[in-house]
This record gives C-alpha cells, structure tokens and sequence, in this order.
C-alpha cells in the first residue's frame, strides 16, 4: 500500500471550495477524507470517520475553536464539506471531566453545538476525535490491521508490528468511553502517532491533513507486508455445486421471506458474488468450520450480523436442497434468538429483538449470496462480507482469527442509538419486491417501470429493443435494471429470469406488457401476420408467466402476475382481429393461471386498457382507427364516458394496484374512461 497524495490535485481542491467560501483546511480534510473511502480495503460505505480542527467566523462575526468531523450517513469516498459538519469544540472538551455520559446526552450535546442546524449528526466518535488535541485525526476499519489484530495474541502482536509510537487499546465499546480511554493514552504518550483499537480499527493523527494520511497508509502498510511474509494456508479439498444459483437463490429468498399474514410477505432482495475469491471461499470442503463466528469489526455486526448461514452443497436434487435451506434458516433463526437471550440478560435496560435472519448466506460449491431491503442494502451486506473473507484468510496466514466475543457484538447490534431507529420509517408499498416489466421500453411499460420504482421494488426492464431499454432503466435509477429479451423466444425468456434471479434473487410481481397490432380484415389476413401476432400477443405472455410461476413457486412466498389485454379482447373493432384474437386469448391465459396456481399464492389479473398513445398506438394508427370508426383524431382518443383521454399513467396505476391487491385473482380492470361496450357481463 503506497500514499495516493497528490499535491497538485490537493491544491486544486482547495482553490475549488475556497471559491464557495470553503476554509483550505476543510477542503484538505476533504480531500483526505476521499483518499481513504476510495480505498475499500480501508473502509466500506460509510465506515470510518475524520476530522479536523480550526478557527471558524460566526454569523455575528465572532471566531471560535471548531472541530469539523465526518457527519453520520455521509461516505467518505464520495464527501462534501457539508458531511464535515462544525460543532463548537469548547463545549465538547468541557465533557472530558466526566464521569459518565449516555449515548444519548453525547449526541445531543453534539448536535446542540452545531453551527448549523441543517447539518448531519456529528459521529458517534466525534469525542475522541475532539479530546485528542492533534489538528487532523483519521480514523479506517483497514483489513490488514484487523487481520493482526483479531488474533488470540492480537495485542502483543499489534504492539510487536507497530512500534512504540502507535499505542494498542483493547476493545472498548465506541462513544464516551472509547472517547476517555484514547485521551487517557494520548496523555500518558504525547508522542503518539495515532492508536491501534484491539478488534476495532486505527487512528492516526497528524498536524496536517497530509501527515495523518500518510501516517495511515504507513501503519497499514507495515500490517499488510506482516501478513505478507507468511504464506497463506492452503485448503484441503474442493466442492462444486451441479444446480445453477438462478434455481438456488429463488430457494434462498423464499426461506428467508417473513409471512405478515393474508398473502403479504416481508422479503428481501439478493446480491450474488459466484465468482474470484468468495466463490473460491465457499468451494473449501470445510467451509463450515471455515465461515467466521464473528465479524472483522464491531460496525459490521449492524449491518450483517455476527455470522453467515452456510448451506449444503446445491447437488442435483431440488427438492432435498430446498428442504436443507429451510431446515438451516430455521436452525439459524432458533440459534439467533437464543444468542439475544443470553447476551440481553447481560446488559441493564430493555432491547426489542431483531429479526433473526441471516443477511449473508454461504453457499458450499457456489458463492457468496447476501440479502437486503434493497439491491443497494444487499451490494454493501456482500461488499461487507467480502472484506471479512479477506481480513479472515489473512489473519488464517498470520494465525487463527478471533473475533470480539459474543457479547460485544451483541452490545453493539443492539446498541440503544440504533435501537432509537426501529420503526421510525415506514417501507414503500413495493419495498424488498422485484417487479419484471416486459415492452418497457414503451410508454406503458415505462410509465409502470417508473411508478413501481416510486413504489419501492427493484424493477427489471425487458424489451427486444436494448438501447432504449438499458437508456430507461438509466433514467429510473440504480434500483433498475434494463435488459434486451425477445419475449416471442422461449429461451431467451428463460436466460431472462434467470439473469433476473442472479440480480434480484427472484420475481414477485410481473407485468406482461409487450404486445404489438397488425390491422386487416379476418376474411383475407395473410396467416402469417396472424401467427406473428399470436406469438408476440398470446405466446409471448404464456413464456413469461411460465417463467414467473417456475420461480414464485421455488420461492414458495406468492407472487403476481399482470396482463395487458386491451379492450379488444372483448370489445372487437373492424379490422383488428390479428390483434384482438391474440389478445382474447391472453384474457382466458390470465384467468386459467388465477384457477391453476391460486393454491400457491400466485394472483393472476389483466388490466383491459383502451387508446393509449404509445408505440402500439401511434399518431397515424390513431387516424387510421378513428376513420374505421367515422369519428376525428381527439373524438376517438377521448370517446368514453368520461370524455377524456386515458394515459400511460393510468394504465400504470392499474397495474400498481392489482400489484397491492393481496386478495384479488382472476379480476380485470378497465382501464378506458367508461365504455360500455367493452364492458364485462
């Protein structure tokens, strides 16, 4: 590991913010900040804090001693100044005679000293950073020290590695205490250039932003060259899967979906890692006694738990493979609640119990699964995990890993700052769901991709156009995917839902929306046209629920699934019978998929939408029609009993409420401002 300062880039950051008023230490502060969080072998989303201290004008033109410190919430990788809030740092030093301080009362003396009541809290170890008197003061969970620390002789090793100038703390829960414990060692030790926290992380100081940088990667650097010069261990036997992680993960998500009773499910979304060094973890044929019992850093212990569920190699037998999974995530949740029980005994006051489900999962054979309320919830559970692969076949090198005990972890999972957090938000109506939206390139299939998003699920775009698909994906955001499919090939549907399943980790609700017309009269349709318009009008939508049933009913939690039948399938028009005999036959589709897989939660329900200006339905289509009919453009487009024109919104909110409709099955909605020849018996 080697200093990433560059001093032309640092001054030309400098000169950025100064031109917004930014103080030049500030902006090398964030500078610096950017370094370390852009190194994910330092810190991972979020973690690890910085700070430094200046002179600060008031609005009333007053200067005083501030300290600037990493605000909660904010990444480094990516900080502003305004995630380097000020908070007065008298006050703060005034608390260092104390005795004991609440977590609570920390924070709020923190954040009655901000100088600007907008800002983010201040963190957590904002204390430490303010009694230890150096200017600049960084702070990073990097692997390589932990891989030394977290040995059964971590702390004598810590001291042989590092050297008099870096003191070894042993664990100390983070806040006040931490806090009086650093400043305890910096005033026995001036001379300190930072410290080692046993189990913890490092801080290193420094008198400018560029010292306690470099003083960081110097300190890691010597930790990591330790681990360097000891071979690694190599790992007797191998193991492969024989099922693929499409047909596995679905298995996965189902056991882990919480059943909140009358059809609805609390699920999760996945990310999947079957490849480089976590799938070459998970092939050890002692992946068991391999996975850790305990995590690299306290921090992480909020995030994913103290420990991974690792399952049997997926072999050829699905059903024995599905029976596995439900039998470990239940052995995994009992093996939770007993581990809250034992270790709330130990701490005074009240504590609501987390869920008791994994966050990563180990699959033997396969790879590394970790799970979420969101896609990006599960990116950094996996991105979590994978450090703590790393840090774990390091500390293998050096010696045998060993965590903090159970009961630190426990002290901060249920730390009472986060418990303060339960149930303070409320989930969107789609959250932990994975919509797929076939045309949703089109109007429709936008609109809807764009209201479900809204709505909290993770949606995939499916369309045989690819530019505009991934373009609209693009546009929603990073909870969407955008993939080219031709829904009128079988397999290319299937290669899609799996390439859904290794994204999201399954399917809850699908949209079927691709559909195209083709006009002419029935008498002298060139059969070729009628069979394009079946395959893309009827066929397509049979392989899509085909593939949403195989994967719901793996996951074994319900699903839906939604059709666009137009109103053609009931209320003909002239010259339109290529499409409406398709789309005829899509209703009857619908309802046969409501009679046949009710029994397994799946609701089946079309939307019968009419005149929609989409692709479908375009300006010339529109003349066309309305000429059939002897009406103008704007009569056929608003020729209901409403007298207005549906939209591609309407449509979309259609869909979003059958999606919500947990008891509704075999329905079908209109869609078309009133009329009441397309009107069902």
């Amino acid at each position: 590991m080697k200093s990433r300062w560059d001093s032309v880039a640092a001054e030309q950051m400098v000169a950025h913010y100064q031109q917004q008023g930014v103080p030049a230490d500030l902006a090398l502060r964030v500078y610096s900040s950017r370094l370390l969080g852009s190194d994910p072998t330092l810190v991972l989303h979020g973690g690890g804090n910085t700070s430094v201290k200046l002179r600060w004008r008031e609005v009333s033109g007053a200067e005083l001693d501030v300290i600037c410190v990493k605000g909660s919430g904010w990444d480094m990788a990516v900080i502003e100044p305004a995630g380097i809030p000020a908070v007065r740092l008298a006050p703060l030093l005034q608390l260092q005679s104390l005795e004991h301080l609440s977590d609570e009362a920390m924070v709020n003396a923190q954040r009655c000293n901000l100088l600007d009541s907008r800002a983010p809290n201040p963190s957590v170890e904002t204390l430490l950073h303010a009694f230890v008197p150096h200017k600049f003061i960084d702070h990073t969970h990097a692997n390589a020290v932990l891989a030394v620390s977290n040995q059964p002789d971590g702390l004598q090793l810590c001291r042989e590695i590092f050297g008099p100038t870096m003191p070894v703390l042993d664990y100390v829960m983070p806040g006040f205490k931490l806090a009086k414990a650093v400043a305890g060692i910096y005033a026995q030790q001036p001379d300190a250039a930072g410290v080692i926290l046993h189990k913890h992380g490092i801080f290193t100081f420094g008198a400018t932003a560029r010292e306690a940088y470099e003083r960081m990667i110097a300190m890691v650097a010597r930790a990591a060259a330790y681990i360097a010069q000891r071979p690694r261990p190599v790992c007797q036997g191998r193991v492969e899967a024989s099922m693929a992680s499409a047909e596995v993960v679905p298995v996965i998500r189902g056991a882990l979906g919480v059943s909140l009773g009358e059809g609805s499910y609390a699920r999760m979304v996945a990310e999947v890692r079957t490849t480089g060094t976590p799938a070459e973890f998970c092939r050890r044929a002692d992946l068991e006694a391999a996975a850790w019992r305990g995590v690299i850093t306290p921090d992480h212990n909020i995030r994913i738990k103290n420990r991974p569920l690792v399952l049997p190699t997926p072999q050829s037998d699905a059903a024995a493979f599905k029976q596995a999974v439900h039998t470990r995530v239940a052995a995994y949740a009992a093996d939770y609640r007993a581990y809250f029980q034992a270790n709330d005994a130990l701490f005074p006051g009240s504590r609501r119990q987390l869920d008791p489900l994994p966050r990563v999962v180990l699959v033997q054979g396969m790879g590394l699964i970790a799970f979420g309320k969101t896609k990006q919830d599960a990116i950094i559970h996996a991105d979590l995990a994978c450090a703590t692969i790393d840090t774990l076949l390091a500390a293998e090198a050096v010696g045998r890993f060993e965590p903090l005990a159970p009961a630190d972890l426990f002290e901060m999972e249920y730390w009472s700052l986060e418990q303060a957090k339960l149930g303070k938000t409320q989930e969107l109506a789609l959250a932990r769901q994975v919509a797929v939206i076939t045309g949703a390139a089109g109007t429709i299939g936008q609109a809807t991709a764009r209201l479900f998003a809204d709505a909290g699920a993770a949606v995939v775009l499916l369309d045989v156009d690819a530019d505009a698909v991934q373009q609209a994906a693009r546009e929603i955001g990073r909870q969407a995917l955008g993939m080219a499919c031709d829904v009128t090939d079988a397999t290319a549907v299937r290669a899609a839902f799996d390439a859904v399943c290794d994204a999201f980790g399954g399917v809850d609700v699908v949209v079927s929306n691709a559909g195209a017309a083709w006009e002419g009269p029935m008498a002298t349709l060139d059969a070729a046209v009628l069979r394009r318009s079946f395959e893309l009008n009827f066929f397509a939508h049979q392989f899509i629920a085909q593939n949403a049933v195989r994967v719901m009913q793996a996951q074994g939690t319900g699903g839906v699934l939604l059709f666009n039948v137009s109103k053609q399938a009931v209320n003909p028009g002239p010259n339109f019978g290529a499409y409406g005999t398709a789309k005829a036959a899509t209703l009857l589709l619908s309802r046969q998929y409501a009679l046949e897989h009710g029994a397994d939660g799946i609701r089946s329900n079309a939307v019968n939408a009419d005149r929609i200006r989409s692709g479908l339905l375009t300006d010339s289509m529109i003349a066309t029609r309305a000429g059939a009919r002897g009406l103008s453009a704007n009569d056929y487009m608003s020729g209901n009993l409403l007298g207005q024109e549906v939209l591609a919104k309407d449509v979309a909110h259609a869909f979003l409420a059958l999606a919500l409709a947990t008891k509704t099955t075999g329905h079908v909605m209109t869609v078309d401002g009133g009329n009441i020849a397309a009107a069902l018996r």
